[in-house]
């Protein structure tokens, strides 16, 4: 009440927009925004540099996730926060029988009241090759909980992933598959994934269900969870969306709690508890009423955008590359709704909306990235069309492709070929992301110079695409290997996978440089 008095302003929309522009100094997030703000400007003025601070290399993969840094197989944990990195905590080396399969950070929720004061704090959720679900401290690596998945039903659980993020999580098997001389045999595997499902913090148990060809069809290659959406992909390109928490209220047979003693098909034992694992107390007994199906090239399907849209590549090779983005309302093509760039490269092109939950759509090629959005087409507000928002174009003024030549002698000589667009010699885009507490949209960029690949990333402007600030990367970049590049406030880490398996961490952390220090 007193907020309206103090500024004179009683529409809601204009409070709501007042606040987000930090006009009230006692609201929580003005001195965090304000914060941020002056990074951003910091970052980018000219003087400031990325300095590489630290880089090491192992034999496992490496893993990144909010300022810490996971090497040999999550037993070692590194902070990148610290001017230095250093270690956070260092754990004997586990047996294959322990060895980490995948993994989540669990951040607190704000605003709710835990159970435990270990809740406040971030932990790590992991899945070993045995089948038990741990819950680690981020910063020590004590085991918090432990709920162990197999009982009878499955032993081979491998994946974790969010349906809704920070607060439920699923638990998927490795697709179930019947050894060779079953089959000879003529034994049918009719149940291909087990899906087990938890509340996180508290950790709590919902439900386990089977993925059964009887139910969903023999062609099922894989399915995943989102939004409270079940997506079922298909083997001739068939995309099929369900209700997953209209289908966990349906076929619930009965709920259970971790730990507690439960008698079930004949088994006696404790929920979460070796050897008996978890119940699959959800059982689909008949097809669930379908929300949605569309068929794409390699299973490909994405949704998003306002009003909903989805993105498709029609389910033939000879369209791979080629997107259409379409009303999920009534499947309508939206104007210039195909997106096509024509690339001639070894690697294709790629799609998606914009992480920043504007709607817009990112479309990235080899030396163009554009940025589009939905708008209504004029005077025909029911219908939406694609407009071009910005575009963010690879620096190749340097490149000359002649088709043609004259040598010397004045005789005229043609090549057979044209280089491709993501030619190595020229500066090709490789990664783009959105830093989302800066509002920045970071690119990489790579260019093959003799027998070392150059790269640099670029920070641009959100909302019109302007080149904010540039940092080369102080090592080489083969192409030929995997890459990842995490912006993250005032931090840059890139890993890189090198030749025999080899990974390589390198982290650059923001100096605002002196005349002293240069």
């Amino acid at each position: 009440k007193a907020a309206p008095r103090a500024c004179g302003v009683h529409n809601v929309c204009r409070l709501l927009s007042r606040r987000a522009h930090g006009f009230y100094a006692r609201d929580a997030g003005v001195a965090h925004r304000k914060n941020l703000g002056l990074l951003r400007k910091i970052m980018c003025q000219e003087s400031t540099k990325f300095k590489n601070v630290w880089t090491t290399h192992s034999a496992s993969p490496i893993a990144y996730e909010r300022g810490r840094i996971y090497m040999d197989n999550y037993q070692c944990c590194i902070t990148s926060i610290a001017q230095e990195p250093r270690i956070l905590y260092q754990k004997s080396k586990c047996a294959k029988s322990e060895k980490i399969e995948d993994a989540l950070l669990l951040e607190c929720p704000l605003g709710e009241m835990l159970p435990s004061p270990s809740d406040y704090k971030a932990s790590l959720i992991v899945l070993t090759v045995q089948n038990w679900l741990l819950r680690l401290s981020a910063d020590s690596g004590e085991v918090l909980e432990k709920v162990y998945l197999a009982g009878s039903c499955c032993k081979f659980f491998r994946y974790l992933s969010w349906d809704t993020p920070q607060e439920v999580m699923i638990v998927k098997s490795a697709q179930n598959k019947l050894p060779a001389a079953a089959r000879q045999a003529g034994i049918q595997q009719t149940v291909l994934f087990y899906l087990a499902v938890f509340q996180v913090l508290p950790l709590s148990f919902i439900g386990m269900l089977e993925i059964n060809k009887k139910i969903f069809g023999n062609s099922v290659t894989d399915v995943a969870v989102s939004n409270g959406i079940l997506i079922v992909m298909y083997s001739m390109g068939l995309v099929r969306l369900y209700n997953f928490k209209a289908i966990l209220e349906q076929f619930m047979e009965q709920p259970f709690d971790l730990g507690q003693e439960f008698n079930w098909n004949g088994q006696v034992g404790v929920v979460g508890k070796y050897p008996f694992g978890l119940p699959c107390n959800i059982k689909i007994t008949d097809t669930p009423p379908l929300l949605f199906e569309a068929s794409s090239l390699e299973n490909a399907f994405q949704i998003g955008g306002y009003p909903w849209h989805y993105i498709i590549t029609p389910n033939k090779k000879k369209h791979k590359g080629v997107f259409h983005i379409c009303s999920l309302k009534d499947n309508a093509l939206a104007k210039n709704g195909i997106q096509d760039m024509k690339c001639c490269s070894l690697e294709p092109d790629w799609i998606y909306f914009h992480p920043d939950m504007s709607g817009r759509i990112i479309h990235v090629g080899p030396n163009l990235i554009k940025v589009l959005k939905l708008k209504e087409v004029k005077n025909h507000a029911d219908q939406m069309e694609i407009a071009e928002d910005f575009t963010i174009v690879a620096n190749r003024e340097n490149c000359v492709n002649n088709t043609v030549t004259v040598t010397a002698s004045g005789r005229v000589v043609k090549k057979r070929f044209t280089s491709l667009d993501d030619d190595p010699e020229q500066e090709t885009f490789k990664i783009v992301d959105y830093e989302d507490e800066l509002d920045l949209l970071s690119t990489v960029a790579v260019t093959q110079i003799g027998a070392d690949g150059r790269a640099h990333l670029d920070f641009h402007c959100n909302e019109h695409g302007i080149l904010l600030k540039s940092i080369p990367l102080k090592e080489s970049w083969d192409v030929t290997y995997s890459h990842e590049v995490y912006f993250d406030k005032d931090l840059v880490l890139h890993i890189e996978q090198k030749p025999n398996r080899r990974f390589s961490c390198h982290v650059y952390q923001m100096v605002c440089n002196t005349a002293k220090d240069d």
